[in-house]
């Protein structure tokens, strides 16, 4: 059965991952890097669609086969985790997951003033380019790398429609969180989460305080931002112009949209969102 880490691009997807990988796929807790991620892979990808006669270069045929592949991942029995951007919608009459194939998600939402900036980097794309693409209902992501290939095709919508599709649903037991609270109250808030996802697959074992203390120290910004540094990390890209390593661990923390933007795209963009920075209390 699948436990989902779901969030829209540049939400701390990442972060949480590092950490649960960390905790629940090594003996002491210490975060090493690209190794603990792997434990926790993206759904969709091309290895989980392998057997299953879609268009490669056709976006979202890909959905026909998604309930398939996780049925077919989850003959094994056991639990694991995956990472998806994807909102938890119908596509067509595909539906993302089911109660069938899924246990519950840990969802994680970040200000959407932080994201933007955020997405304008990785993307190389300006800040109205990023803010008309986190406004996109019909908005996609794949590996663009690739040539007519969208086996990794993941309908994200706009960034709205994306947290609220997970928070609202009533499919599946989740746990939202919000980047800055993991962020303020780390230990406490991953022990939250812990706590959530023992409760889901029946560990009895307990919660392991000093585990958990390794597993935070070992994620911080710095620590994440040095791994990085000195290993490299898959998640990086290069940019188009120079064709140089954009780190994927930049400001992190340090990213504040007050500094970003210049008063009148501040005021534009606290209009665009104002529902959603009230319901989130980011006001």
């Amino acid at each position: 059965m699948i436990i989902w880490l779901s969030s829209y691009p540049k939400n701390g997807n990442t972060w949480l991952r590092a950490l649960i990988s960390a905790y629940y796929y090594s003996d002491d807790g210490f975060f090493i890097g690209d190794r603990n991620l792997q434990n926790i892979q993206q759904f969709p990808v091309k290895k989980s669609l392998e057997g299953f006669n879609f268009d490669l270069s056709k976006p979202g045929d890909s959905a026909r086969y998604w309930i398939p592949a996780q049925e077919k991942m989850n003959m094994d029995k056991k639990v694991k985790f995956l990472k998806t951007h994807s909102a938890l919608v119908k596509l067509g009459q595909n539906d993302f997951t089911n109660k069938k194939n899924t246990l519950g998600c840990i969802y994680i939402v970040r200000d959407p003033r932080n994201v933007l900036d955020s997405m304008s980097r990785h993307f190389q794309i300006d800040h109205d380019k990023a803010l008309s693409v986190m406004q996109d209902e019909k908005n996609f992501t794949y590996d663009f790398k690739k040539k007519n290939d969208y086996s990794d095709y993941q309908f994200i919508s706009s960034w709205e429609k994306n947290y609220q599709s997970w928070k609202n649903n009533r499919l599946i037991p989740i746990k939202f969180l919000k980047y800055e609270d993991l962020l303020k109250e780390t230990f406490f808030v991953f022990k939250e989460i812990v706590e959530f996802i023992d409760e889901l697959i029946n560990n009895k074992s307990g919660f392991n305080r000093e585990k958990a203390k390794n597993a935070v120290r070992s994620t911080s910004f710095e620590n994440l931002k040095k791994i990085e540094e000195n290993k490299g990390f898959s998640e990086s890209i290069i940019a188009r112009k120079d064709k140089k390593i954009i780190p994927f661990f930049h400001l992190g923390p340090k990213n504040d949209w007050q500094k970003n933007f210049d008063n009148k795209f501040i005021e534009k963009i606290n209009n665009i969102f104002q529902k959603n920075l009230d319901e989130l209390n980011y006001l």
